[in-house]
Parts: structure tokens; sequence; C-alpha cells
């Protein structure tokens, strides 16, 4: 299964925060291409403009320039939005540790913004991006919700509490939420520079560039690598969900288990390569593993992913070839 098989009225209209970044782009094009109306709340403070320049001359797709830290900025992006895909966030672990009360800003008050403009509006679906971080120090395999540890960053505490008002806003004010929590998403459009870049885009481009590729720790960590496809189908399942389900968390993960240095070696081995890495301490903040339990998200939200990480990094590759020529 995958999403195409998921329809919505045909008048209806999206609202994606962080609709310029990596996960948000990907759920805008998406929806562009299922004939949708998409407005997308974007800051471009992590968020990238050349991934929503493609969709600028689409009638169904508006760019709003903003911050949800501002509630009017909010009301304004809601107005006649049935559905909300809020992935509006800043994202890193080690970033969190540095930057904790602008984490509080953004990732707190900002989705506390988002759901008390959705109330005012009458959106029908409030859909928000959590994370697997939320599992703290748990050592369970694989991991269920309801099963949480103590949370082990800034970054991860704002992602629980983002789950208690999310729980709130259904409970209190009957607003229909899902809290997704994602397990290492990676794909096209996923940025590979920074400091804080994700690993997968990283490694691709560096050993593309025959660079020499660091693994933080000793590569035994694992972690439930998951395909962008497959989030793309979980926020519209979200969005199609009974009100029954409504107010809780599910993982969003491909339900496997892989070694970063496996990833590393199949890495190597899908681009034609043999470089051997280098190690370097853990950082800190860092779940030691991570594999996700998708029977709630199956179950409740019909979520049946369609890309293990072999396929999936195959198209990821494809990807990158082409964007990093």
């Amino acid at each position: 299964m995958s999403y195409q098989d998921i329809t919505f009225e045909k008048e209806a209209v999206f609202l994606v925060t962080g609709g310029a970044g990596f996960i948000g782009s990907n759920l805008c094009e998406a929806l562009l291409s299922m004939g949708h109306t998409v407005r997308c709340l974007d800051d471009l403070s992590t968020g990238k403009y050349e991934n929503i320049e493609p969709f600028l001359e689409n009638e169904n797709f508006t760019f709003i320039k903003g911050d949800i830290r501002d509630l009017e900025t909010c009301k304004r992006a809601c107005e006649g939005v049935g559905y909300v895909m809020n992935q509006a966030a800043w994202g890193s672990v080690p970033r969190s540790i540095e930057m904790p009360l602008l984490y509080e800003e953004i990732n707190i008050r900002g989705t506390l913004n988002m759901m008390e403009a959705a109330r005012q509006s009458g959106v029908k679906k409030f859909v928000y991006a959590s994370s697997s971080s939320v599992y703290g120090d748990s050592t369970e395999l694989p991991k269920r919700e309801g099963q949480e540890g103590k949370v082990i960053s800034p970054y991860a505490l704002t992602k629980k509490t983002d789950e208690e008002y999310g729980r709130l806003y259904k409970e209190l004010y009957g607003l229909d939420t899902y809290g997704l929590r994602y397990f290492n998403v990676f794909g096209r459009r996923q940025d590979p520079d920074g400091m804080y870049a994700a690993v997968i885009p990283k490694f691709i481009k560096q050993l593309l560039h025959g660079e020499t590729p660091i693994i933080n720790g000793d590569g035994r960590q694992s972690r439930d690598f998951t395909y962008i496809d497959n989030v793309i189908e979980a926020n519209l399942r979200a969005c199609k969900a009974d009100s029954e389900a409504a107010g809780e968390a599910f993982n969003i993960g491909a339900g496997g288990r892989l070694y970063l240095i496996d990833m590393y070696e199949q890495l190597c081995q899908a681009l034609g390569v043999s470089v051997e890495p280098k190690f370097g301490p853990p950082r800190a903040g860092d779940v030691r593993d991570s594999n996700a339990d998708i029977s709630k998200a199956r179950k409740l939200l019909g979520y049946d992913p369609s890309y293990d990480f072999e396929k999936g990094i195959g198209l990821a590759i494809d990807w990158y070839r082409e964007y990093l020529k």
C-alpha cells in the first residue's frame, strides 16, 4: 500500500507548516500531485526556498513567509484550512543542547500557537511531527507507545510537550490531533550540508566526493531508518483517521533495525566505493538504539509502509547523484 489510494474531498485545503523543509516540501509536492490546494508557511530559518520554487507557478500553491512563534501569522495561515500538517520545528539533538531556549520558543510555543490557531479556525485534522527521541533512555526494543523513558535532550522534551498539548487539545477543545513519532527519516531534499546534517545525506555526499566520513561512537548504535514516502503516507492517513484515534501519538518507522556501521557498508556498496570510516566520540543526547513497533499506527491509522531501507536508499542515492552534480 501507499498514499496513492488516499482520497479527500475535492475542495480540501491543506496547510503545511515548515513546508520549505525536507519533510514539508515533500508533503507539499505529494499533495499538489494529488490535485489539492496547498498553503505553505515557513520562515526559511532552516527550510530552503529552492525546495518550494518548483511549486510557485502552480495555481493551487501559496507560500506564506512567516514565523509560527507569531500567533496572528498562524491564525491567518489557518483561515479556510481543513487539514494542518505541522512540520515546522527545529531539529537536531546536539543543537538543542546548545540552544534550549530557542527550541522552547519554536518547538513548544510555536506548535501551541498552531494548535490554537487551528482550533479557532475549525480545522478538521491537526497532524504534527513528533520524534522517536521521546523514548529517551528507555532500553526497551522495539519502541512501543506507552513505554517511554526519561528524555535526554531539550529537543526530546519539546516533542514530549507537544504530545501532551496534542492530548489536551483533543480532550479539552475537541481538536483532532495526531502526533507522528518519526524514526530517522531520509530521502530526497534532505540537506547534506552543515554541522547538524543528518547522517545519511552527509555520508552520501562525502562518499560521492571521495571524503572519509566520521561515525560518532562505535557504529553499533541502531536506527529504524525510514524513507520519506512512508512519512508522506503516514501524514495523509492521519488526516483520514477516525476521531477515536485523535489525541494520540504514533510510531512512524519502517519497523526495521539497522546498525550504523552496517548502514555505512550498505551505502558504500550501493555507491560502488570502498572507504574505511573514522570513528569519533558519541554525541551527547543521542539515543543508543531505536527500532519502531508500528502496530498501533497500522491498526488505528491504516499505516502500511511500502519502502524498506534497501528500496528507499536506492531512490535516495539516485536523487543525490543528480542533486550533487
